[in-house]
C-alpha cells in the first residue's frame, strides 16, 4: 500500500485492521482473462459500512491501490459532510437564540397593534 494512503488513513483515524479486503472475479467485458483472475478489489470499512470497489485495470496490484484511494476519498467526504452538518446545526441554533434587531422589534409591535385593532372591531352582533 502507498505511504500517502497510509498517511491519509492515519489522519482520518481509520485503522487498516477495520477494513475488509477481498479479491473477487471481475464482471463485464474482458473475456477469458477477466473470468480466470480475481483482479477486482473490494474494500469495506466495517465501522462505517463504506465500500469501495475497483476493477479499472487488469492488474490486481493497481486495482488495490486505486480501491484504497477511493475508500480514503469516500471516508474524507463522509467526515467533511459530518463536520458541515454540525456547523450548520450550531449556526441554526445561534440564529434561533439571538436577540431581535431594533427594526424587527418595531415591525413586530406594529403587527401586534394592527392585529389587536382587527380583533377589537369584532364583537357580538347587536340584537335589535
Amino acid at each position: 500500500m502507498n505511504k500517502s494512503i497510509e498517511a491519509k488513513l492515519a489522519a482520518l483515524g481509520v485503522k487498516i485492521s477495520d477494513v475488509d479486503e477481498r479479491f473477487i472475479l471481475g464482471s463485464g467485458h474482458g473475456g477469458q482473462k477477466l473470468q480466470k483472475t480475481s483482479s477486482c478489489v473490494s474494500l469495506r470499512h466495517r465501522p462505517t459500512g463504506v465500500e469501495a470497489r475497483c476493477q479499472r485495470e487488469r492488474s490486481q496490484v493497481v486495482n488495490r491501490d486505486l480501491a484504497w484511494a477511493e475508500l480514503c476519498a469516500k471516508l474524507e467526504e463522509r467526515q467533511r459532510a459530518e463536520r458541515a452538518k454540525q456547523k450548520d446545526e450550531r449556526e441554526q441554533c445561534r440564529r434561533r437564540n439571538r436577540q431581535k434587531s431594533r427594526g424587527q422589534k418595531i415591525r413586530m409591535i406594529e403587527s401586534k397593534k394592527h392585529r389587536a385593532g382587527i380583533k377589537s372591531r369584532r364583537g357580538r352582533p347587536d340584537v335589535d
